[in-house]
């Protein structure tokens, strides 16, 4: 005991009231010891952020995908009693805004502003609430940042050196990022000045493109040496190694960055060329701005700090958070994973700030299995899926619950309809509309009696697969667990056909509905931090009191009450001319983007798209996705090929090969020893238990002395390794 309270190791307990879903903890006096794995929810304040939406351009579903993971998420995290807010905010600097702003004729800071203002009436159409939403070129961040620039400095983190830069000779100015093109000296791909966005993704530095081009007059560049400003990344190569052994979140966010350290770590450059921007704070740097990448995350700090000066620091601690010891999480794409676990934590160790507990980078969105493009308008735009009349939180639990987080993810109208029609009309609409109506025409309400216990079971289940959700960064688990009790709620009441019982068996009649009312209620407290407004519309058909969004999973085995009046239907269906009409649309929509680029000229290996390919956004352009083969294999060679459903037993890295790893796979039959190129892709020590599918009769090959007897299968760059999606048992085939 400590000052009489209790000291907790692992998960922390709640023994004197309850705290707020958004406020703050109960008795802040107490201390508390803490281990590093200790499960969601804590006594500490966690911190829910999202990459910035760069101010440059609309929103599509590609964007929306984060920004909703990112709110179910903290939604979810409130449900188990975790103290928790969502902050963002808009990233207003860096050249993109620049350029564009004077193609426009217009100020930077009104172009931006323009789009702020935009994110801020759209979010909220998507359900996506924010306790705090700021942007980075405000006063708060504007202080915060050279606050943590001037403490590096004095920490001696940041050194001044002589570089080259870009110089339009005719334009008479130093070059910075995207005011110039080139070749990347990497992979020899087109690249831009900060960013090798047509090949291999990599970060760039100023004087690193090879043959400069000026953007602005479109004459080649030329080099000049320049004085400059660095931050000694370099320096904390063995800190990160260990943030990274402890980082939580989605696998890729753990594993990419360990290569670009064992590469070695070059230092940073955090100055520009250019007046827009937050002034660099110290001497010898009176000219420059800082560079987009240093201002635009500590906006989450920023942000977390606006929130608690609005509802005051007895209610959240942003300080606590971000200075002692909360549970900050990060969603962003994958395309900026660098950014946030070697350049971000690395800043946040050198100026005493804490660092991330989580990062969870999310796969991308392709369009009818075709990259997403705005430039060519192969896009679904947020507006005009708003437009189309349907409901946002049909897309909510599209992009949450179809394929893992980490995953990337097609939508098409028929993908979609299939969703919404078999999930959430089918399972979650039916069950709900059925049970309230019997029970409201036989018994204006729920009936008088007691849940039976085989039902609270499945309750109790239902909620722990949410808490196990949540501790996994599952945003489809935690979807998943409110359709499977619905599911079973389908099942149950099916079973029991209570319209037969009505004047056989009464009591038993009123005991299945009694139930079946507790399942729709269980199931709209689980749903809400999917679908908060479906789920809000179904608590207010049960007639219960207040906002969903303020219960506990706990609540759901509270009993609903006595009375209410009759439900209505919930969802509709999408129906087939819908779908044809919507996917017509999009393909003259696409057809049209790309006459105009071919009658404009377009240099189709070139081209940058500035609107979704944002330099601190969370999403970009996916038009690499290699070309579907023009061969074709009969029905009879397909046959030939003997896949299998398997589970990881064992996995570990093979002595002196970097990338690859010897499992163990057992297909049911046997156990297959597999090489597999995943050593840097994949945190080894997770995959045993892991569901995989196996090619069996591949040739056996040695690697590295070992032999492989089988390939597993794996999707694009980073191995997203498949799997099923059911239940299918181990050494079953797949056909």
């Amino acid at each position: 005991m400590v000052d009489g309270s209790p000291v907790v190791v692992g998960r922390a307990t709640i023994d004197d009231g309850r705290r707020s879903k958004t406020g703050g903890f109960y008795a802040r006096h107490r201390q508390h010891t803490y281990m590093s794995t200790d499960d969601f929810p804590t006594d500490r304040p966690a911190v829910v952020t999202c990459g910035l939406p760069y101010a440059n351009g609309d929103l599509h579903i590609g964007h929306l995908r984060g920004y909703i993971g990112a709110d179910a998420f903290t939604r979810a995290l409130r449900t188990i009693g975790q103290q928790a807010a969502y902050v963002s905010g808009s990233d207003m600097h860096g050249t993109p805004v620049a350029v564009n702003a004077e193609q426009e004729g217009v100020d930077p800071e009104e172009f931006a502003l323009r789009w702020h203002e935009q994110y801020e009436e759209t979010f909220p159409q998507f359900n996506v609430d924010f306790d705090n939403y700021g942007h980075t070129h405000d006063e708060t961040n504007t202080a915060i940042t050279q606050e943590i620039v001037r403490t590096l400095d004095e920490k001696g983190h940041v050194y001044e050196k002589e570089i080259q830069v870009a110089y339009d000779p005719d334009a008479d100015q130093y070059l910075p990022d995207r005011y110039v093109v080139g070749t990347c000296p990497y992979c020899g791909e087109a690249a831009r000045g900060d960013e090798c966005d047509e090949g291999c993704q990599r970060h760039l530095e100023p004087g690193e493109v090879e043959e400069p081009t000026s953007t602005i007059t479109g004459n080649p560049a030329e080099y000049r040496e320049r004085s400059h400003k660095f931050f000694e990344v370099s320096a904390f190569e063995e800190y990160l190694t260990e943030f990274l052994d402890g980082l939580e979140g989605t696998s890729n966010a753990r594993n990419q960055p360990r290569q670009w350290i064992e590469d070695g770590l070059q230092d940073w450059c955090i100055t520009r060329d250019m007046d827009w921007g937050i002034d660099y704070p110290g001497t010898g740097g009176e000219d420059l701005v800082l560079y987009v990448w240093v201002d635009a995350p500590i906006e989450y700090i920023s942000s977390t700090k606006q929130y608690a000066e609005r509802v005051g620091t007895d209610e959240y601690d942003w300080e606590e958070v971000w200075t002692e010891n909360g549970d900050i999480v990060h969603f962003i794409g994958r395309d900026i994973i660098q950014h946030h676990t070697i350049f971000w934590p690395a800043m946040l160790e050198g100026a005493g700030y804490t660092a991330p507990r989580a990062v969870a980078a999310t796969g991308f969105i392709t369009i009818n299995g075709k990259g997403l493009s705005t430039s060519r308008n192969r896009a679904i735009w947020a507006r005009e899926y708003l437009e189309e009349g349907f409901h946002p939180d049909l897309l909510r639990y599209y992009l949450t619950t179809t394929g893992g987080l980490q995953q990337d993810v097609d939508f098409s109208w028929d993908a979609f309809q299939e969703k919404v029609n078999g999930e959430l009309v089918g399972t979650v609409g039916n069950f709900w509309y059925r049970s309230l109506l019997f029970a409201y025409r036989n018994y204006e309400g729920t009936p008088e009696a007691e849940v039976s216990a085989d039902v609270e079971s499945r309750i109790n289940g239902a909620i722990e697969e949410v808490h196990e959700a949540v501790n996994d960064y599952s945003l489809r688990g935690i979807g998943q667990a409110a359709t499977r009790l619905a599911q079973f709620g389908n099942e149950y009441i099916q079973r029991n056909e209570p319209w037969k019982l009505t004047d056989d068996d009464p009591e038993k009649a009123a005991q299945v509905i009694r139930d079946c009312v507790q399942i729709a209620k269980a199931v709209a407290v689980l749903l809400e931090p999917i679908a908060p407004e479906k789920a809000q519309a179904l608590w207010e058909q049960l007639s219960e009191d207040g906002q969903i969004a303020d219960a506990y999973l706990e609540d759901a085995l509270e009993a609903p009450p006595r009375t209410f009046e009759e439900p209505g239907e919930l969802f509709e269906k999408v129906e087939d001319d819908r779908v044809d009409e919507l996917n017509t649309k999009l393909e003259e929509r696409v057809a049209a983007a790309a006459t105009d680029e071919a009658d404009a000229g377009a240099d189709e290996e070139t081209e940058s798209d500035d609107t979704d390919d944002e330099e601190s956004g969370d999403m970009t352009d996916t038009d690499d996705l290699e070309a579907l083969a023009d061969d074709r294999i009969s029905f009879d060679d397909f046959q030939d090929l003997d896949i299998r459903v398997g589970r990881i037993e064992t996995a570990e890295g093979i002595d002196g090969a970097d990338d690859l790893a010897r499992l163990e796979v057992d297909i049911g039959f046997e156990t297959r020893q597999v090489v597999a190129g995943i050593k840097q892709l994949h945190n080894l020590e997770e995959l045993p238990g892991e569901t995989c599918i196996l090619l069996a009769n591949m040739e056996p090959a040695e690697l590295f002395g070992v032999e492989s007897n089988g390939m597993i299968l794996a999707a694009g760059e980073e191995a997203d390794l498949l799997t099923t999606h059911g239940d299918a048992a181990v050494g079953e085939k797949v056909q």
